[in-house]
């Protein structure tokens, strides 16, 4: 308590089973009346996009869908959809799916405002002003993009990942049904399940943590391990689901505030060079940075064992700690995840090219608990090999 914090969010959460019903509502709440929704490809091609034609032609409302976002999204992507906002003269903008979605959606927000290319907002602070307003309905318990003021994009160009990052990215409306995720493939779930424990973990333990993201991010922690592996073994299970995507919430409200450390400045590379998806390559990083930060943050891995349940009484500090890393590596495999870098096809001679990029990923760098050198990204890629 000896630092000045803030928390802040979206600006309204809304939570519960069947609150998806509730998103009119919520459009003429912020005077909208000619949304574009932005759907995931595939999520448009299972029914979503029937769903919400059907929804908003009984709600009496016009609606355009842009639907042709796949994961990890190119920058141009956000140019595209804001073009057909600005033609289609729409006054607010829907983002519907995982975190590709989301982030392309808030971006065309911005973009539709501010005019200007996507190119010229990456960064920090680079969006000149405020955005159309914003409704973000999360169908995966994973990003957290519903509460965060990041939007991420591949650089094609450059084959790396960088990302808008400003206040005017925070959605208005954050409207989370759990009803939604509860058809997302035993995979997915996994994956992207992990994904959120990833951002729960790296806020927690983020040297920009305060005491409001530390009770979020544990409550994160908590929910998000005890529900994962019904999720996926058992995904018809509505409790748990419900759990999850609270879980995936408060990880999302930790990493807004805190930060991520350095298992994302490690894992953009993956997708920006060899298109690993998001959630899978904090999958495989999370347990070998954990195991490079435990020197740097012992009491907290500690608490993080005690609160996924791992018995830590009669432990030295070292032991406690050491069993978080390790509670970590069993709901990996109990969720069937048993990718590597080496099964994904990288090879050692690719890690050179990984640790350039990674090291330019700064402000996670920045964030660690333990300060990360070149050589020790190397070694920390070995470990993850």
């Amino acid at each position: 308590m000896n630092k000045i914090f803030s928390f802040t969010g979206a600006g309204r959460i809304v939570f519960g089973n069947g609150s998806f019903e509730q998103l009119a509502e919520e459009i003429g709440t912020l005077g909208g009346r000619r949304p574009l929704v932005v759907i995931d490809r595939g999520l448009s091609l299972a029914g979503m996009k029937k769903r919400v034609s059907t929804y908003f032609k009984k709600a009496g409302m016009r609606v355009v869908i842009f639907d042709k976002v796949e994961g990890e999204p190119p920058l141009e992507l956000a140019d595209e959809g804001a073009k057909v906002a600005a033609a289609k003269k729409c006054d607010l903008i829907i983002g519907i799916g995982g975190g590709s979605a989301m982030d392309v959606a808030k971006a065309v927000a911005v973009l539709t405002a501010n005019k200007g290319r996507a190119v010229e907002y990456l960064g920090l602070n680079n969006i000149p002003g405020p955005g159309l307003p914003t409704i973000m309905v999360p169908t995966t318990a994973g990003t957290g993009s519903e509460v965060t003021f990041t939007s991420v994009f591949i650089r094609k160009d450059l084959q790396k990942k960088e990302g808008m990052n400003s206040p005017y990215l925070y959605p208005r409306v954050a409207l989370l049904d759990p009803e939604l995720t509860l058809t997302i493939p035993p995979q997915v779930t996994a994956a992207t399940g992990i994904d959120a424990l990833c951002h729960a973990i790296e806020s927690y333990t983020s040297i920009a943590a305060s005491p409001m993201s530390e009770m979020v991010s544990l409550e994160a922690i908590d929910l998000i391990s005890s529900n994962l592996r019904t999720c996926v073994h058992n995904g018809a299970d509505l409790d748990a689901r419900e759990a999850m995507l609270l879980g995936s919430l408060y990880a999302g409200l930790g990493l807004a505030n805190a930060g991520v450390t350095a298992v994302h400045s490690l894992s953009y590379p993956l997708g920006g060079m060899f298109g690993i998806p998001h959630g899978l390559a904090n999958t495989i990083l999370l347990p070998a940075v954990m195991n490079f930060n435990l020197p740097g943050t012992l009491e907290k891995f500690a608490v993080i064992a005690e609160v996924m349940g791992v018995p830590t009484e009669g432990l030295s500090l070292n032991e406690a700690a050491g069993r978080a890393v390790g509670a970590v590596e069993d709901l990996i495999d109990d969720c069937g995840i048993y990718d590597s870098l080496e099964t994904l096809g990288i090879t050692e001679t690719d890690f050179p090219k990984l640790v350039d990029v990674a090291m330019t990923v700064a402000r996670p760098l920045a964030n660690n608990p333990r300060k990360i050198t070149a050589q020790d990204a190397l070694e920390i890629y070995n470990d993850a090999y």
